[in-house]
């Protein structure tokens, strides 16, 4: 027995009944103080917090945010700080703050049960223990998966490198990517082969997307690789890779489209449990590879109709090749501003990425060949004007709408001498090489 609710998240509404009046949310609230019963806590006991998450700003620093065990805890107190190690430190928490909807507001003291960020312990990481200084008591820890993909972050050496980006150089993409420590403790940054290159590491395609993401919307400008898997060596020197267990509930009209995709990325099915009403769940063992890019052909194969997840569970020996369907890419050969006529031309040998009017440089990706090799384009080509002309030389010429790609499709898409340029105003695919000279000799030294 559960009580049931009608709500409108978009608007932020619910109702006891779907013909109630959509007035606020005080029905679901009113439903969750009735129906879920108070922490069971004890206020007079030393306090006890363990840290579930963690947040940074440049003026307060870093919080400890997590939920009182016990006790209560007030601003400008000493406490205990104890690492994963067990070694215990003394701290002073500066401030305590709560929450009042989206908001931290500071408190003068806070009581067991409470969700509470506190500041002043610089050294605090998720799943460590803060306690009372005269009773240093440890909480179980929380254990932090380890990363499995890896992407190179670098400079911008693209042509239009500088001009849409607030922070494009290497000390403030350095900085930008080391203080992402301070609060995400899944991730690793290390140092990259040259002063301009960064090596980090996440814990799959999302984790790391999400950061791109939220440093392109702070205007940071910069390059990215494509995700690899990190691999290990076993106790016999075997290289041994990351299995994820996949989960996804869709209905079972999709099965058959999951299967074949889904096999020819490595995964093998380990469950598969139907409902009775049309809905399936299906779990796989999957390498960490193999899962990059899926989400978004998920979501096409599904028409938006499933969930998936996945968790780390082992590290097996390497699976074997994961096969590749991309066709070649089709090559800007001028810098300019791409053109009607120079699109159509190339839209004649494959889809296209860019709209007329796009500036491009040399070497920049602005489509997908139709044949498996790269070709040349010049989409900056004008249409030869004359003093000649037919009944039909004027006619506009009309193209296909080009292919918008996301920042997970173009990690998706790109190979390995393919990067993807991210600035706070465009995501542009690239080659490593810009020059069709570079290339040539590249190919030809392999």
């Amino acid at each position: 027995n559960f009580p049931v609710l009608y709500a409108v998240g978009r608007d932020g509404v619910a109702m006891y009944h779907p013909d109630d009046e959509r007035i606020n949310l005080e029905p679901l609230f009113e439903t969750i103080v009735n129906t879920i019963p108070a922490p069971v806590v004890d206020i007079e006991a030393p306090f006890q917090l363990l840290v579930a998450a963690l947040d940074y700003d440049d003026y307060k620093g870093k919080y400890a945010i997590g939920r009182i065990v016990r006790g209560r805890v007030t601003p400008n107190t000493f406490v205990a700080h104890i690492n994963r190690d067990g070694v215990t430190s003394r701290q002073k928490i500066n401030l305590v703050m709560t929450y009042k909807g989206l908001q931290r507001i500071e408190v003068p003291e806070a009581l067991a049960g409470d969700i509470v960020a506190l500041t002043g312990i610089a050294g605090a990481n998720i799943g460590e223990t803060i306690a009372d200084v005269d009773h240093p008591e440890s909480l179980p820890t929380i254990a932090i998966t380890e990363p499995t993909l890896k992407m190179t972050f670098g400079v911008n050496t693209s042509p239009f490198a500088g001009r849409e980006g607030k922070y494009p150089t290497s000390r403030q993409l350095r900085s930008r990517l080391y203080r992402e420590l301070e609060t995400n403790v899944s991730l690793r940054v290390v140092d990259g082969n040259s002063p301009d290159e960064f090596i980090v590491s996440g814990r799959g395609e999302l984790h790391l997307s999400v950061l791109i993401e939220s440093m392109r919307r702070e205007g940071y400008e910069f390059q990215v690789s494509r995700p690899e898997v990190i691999t290990h060596e076993d106790e016999n020197g075997k290289i041994v890779e990351p299995i994820e267990h996949l989960v996804i509930d869709t209905r079972d009209s999709y099965i058959g489209v999951l299967t074949e995709t889904l096999a020819s990325r490595k995964a093998q099915l380990i469950n598969m449990t139907n409902d009775g009403s049309g809905n399936v769940r299906l779990e796989y063992h999957i390498p960490t590879r193999g899962l990059i890019g899926f989400r978004n052909a998920f979501l096409t194969l599904t028409q938006g109709n499933g969930a998936m997840s996945s968790l780390l569970v082992s590290y097996e020996p390497w699976l074997g090749k994961i096969g590749t369907t991309r066709m070649g890419a089709l090559i800007a050969s001028e810098t300019g501003v791409a053109v009607t006529y120079g699109l159509n031309n190339a839209q004649q040998r494959g889809d296209t990425f860019i709209e007329p009017g796009t500036p491009v440089y040399e070497g920049m990706i602005v489509g997908l060949n139709a044949r498996p090799m790269d070709m040349a384009v010049n989409v900056c080509k004008e249409k030869q004007k004359t003093n000649v002309r037919s009944s039909t030389s004027d006619i506009a010429v009309r193209l296909t709408p080009p292919i918008i790609m996301s920042l997970e499709q173009s990690l998706d898409f790109i190979n390995n001498d393919e990067l993807v340029e991210v600035t706070p105003q465009n995501i542009r695919l690239r080659k490593r090489l810009l020059t069709q000279h570079e290339r040539s000799r590249a190919r030809s030294n392999e």
